[in-house]
C-alpha cells in the first residue's frame, strides 16, 4: 500500500485546517495498535509513506505537481491511500486515476454530505465544492459509473445538474437510514459494472457531526462510523477499488481528535479490507 498526503486547505469554504490532517493521522498511528477491530494483523501489510505533497500558494501549480505525482503512484499498481488536505484535492488525484486507466472507463464512489457537483464556488472552479463536476469532465467517465452516498445538503445548482443527470446515482443520508447496507452496496455494485477501476472519496463529514465534529462543513443528520465501516468494507472486497482518498479532516476545529481517531479507524478497516481481499 502506498500513502501520500497533500496537506492543501486552500479551497474551503468554511472553517480552514485540512492541511494539517496528514501529518495530524499519521501521529495518531503510532498510539493506535495495528490491528483491524476483527483481530487482523497488520503488521503483516508493506507500507510505503510517500510523504507529504510540497504545498504551494499556486494552487495550478500545485495541482500539477499532485497530479504528476500522484499518476507515478497509480501506476505502481497498488493500492493508493491519499490523505487531503480539503476535498479540491480529489480534483488533481482523481484526475492522475483516470488518465492512468484511460481509455477503460473508470467508476467514483463519493461519501460525503455535499454533492461536491458546482462548477465554481466562491468564484473558483477547484473548489472544494467542485471535485464530481471535474470528474466527470473526465474523458473515461460517465455519470452512469458516479455514486453519492450520504448526501444531505444541496445547492440548486446541483438539484439542477442531477435533474439533468438522472444516471447518477444519489443514496441520501435519509435513504440510507431506511433503505440499509444491502440496498446501498447492491446500487453501488450495478453502477461499477463496466469500469475497470474504482475511486472512492472519502470525505469525513460523510459521518455526523456527533462522530467527527472536526471538519470544515459539518452537517448534522450523517452517518454512524460503523456504516462507514462497512460500506467501505465490503466496496474494497467486492470492487476494483484501487485508489482511495480521505479528506475534509481538520485537526485546529477537532476536540479531543475525534475526527481523527475516526478517520485512523476506517483506515485501519480499509487495510484490513484489502488484506483479505488479496489472501
Amino acid at each position: 500500500i502506498i500513502i501520500y498526503g497533500v496537506p492543501f486547505d486552500g479551497a474551503v469554504s468554511n472553517l480552514s485546517g485540512a492541511a494539517e490532517a496528514p501529518n495530524r493521522i499519521r501521529k495518531l498511528s503510532a498510539i493506535l495498535p495495528p490491528f483491524s477491530e476483527e483481530g487482523t494483523d497488520l503488521r503483516d501489510l508493506i507500507i510505503a509513506d510517500q510523504g507529504n505533497a510540497r504545498s504551494s500558494d499556486d494552487w495550478s501549480s500545485f495541482y500539477r505537481k499532485v497530479k504528476k505525482e500522484a499518476f507515478d503512484i497509480i501506476a505502481s499498481e497498488r493500492f493508493n491511500l491519499f490523505l487531503g488536505g480539503d476535498h479540491s484535492v480529489t480534483i488533481p488525484l482523481a484526475g492522475a486515476f483516470a488518465e492512468h486507466y484511460h481509455p477503460h472507463k473508470v467508476g467514483m464512489i463519493h461519501l460525503d454530505s455535499h454533492c461536491d457537483l458546482m462548477d465554481t464556488y466562491d468564484g473558483r472552479n477547484w473548489s472544494h465544492a467542485c471535485p464530481q463536476r471535474r470528474f466527470l469532465e473526465l474523458d473515461n467517465t460517465s455519470p452512469d459509473n458516479l455514486v453519492l452516498i450520504g448526501i444531505r445538503s444541496y445547492e440548486a445548482e446541483e438539484l439542477e445538474f442531477l435533474n439533468e443527470n438522472p444516471s447518477i446515482k444519489v443514496i441520501g443520508a435519509r435513504q440510507f437510514h431506511y433503505s440499509g447496507l444491502e440496498y446501498t452496496l447492491e446500487t453501488v455494485y450495478q453502477a461499477m459494472q463496466d469500469v475497470k477501476a474504482v475511486y472512492i472519496s472519502l470525505d469525513i463529514d460523510v459521518l455526523d457531526p456527533a462522530f467527527a465534529p472536526g471538519t470544515g462543513t459539518p452537517e448534522a443528520g450523517g452517518l454512524m462510523t460503523r456504516d462507514v465501516i462497512e460500506i467501505v468494507r465490503e466496496l474494497i472486497i467486492n470492487l476494483p477499488v484501487k485508489s482511495m482518498d480521505l479528506v475534509e479532516v481538520a485537526p485546529p476545529v477537532d476536540h479531543s481528535d475525534i475526527t481523527s481517531w475516526a478517520a485512523l479507524k476506517i483506515i485501519y478497516e480499509v487495510f484490513a479490507a484489502y488484506m483479505y481481499k488479496t489472501r
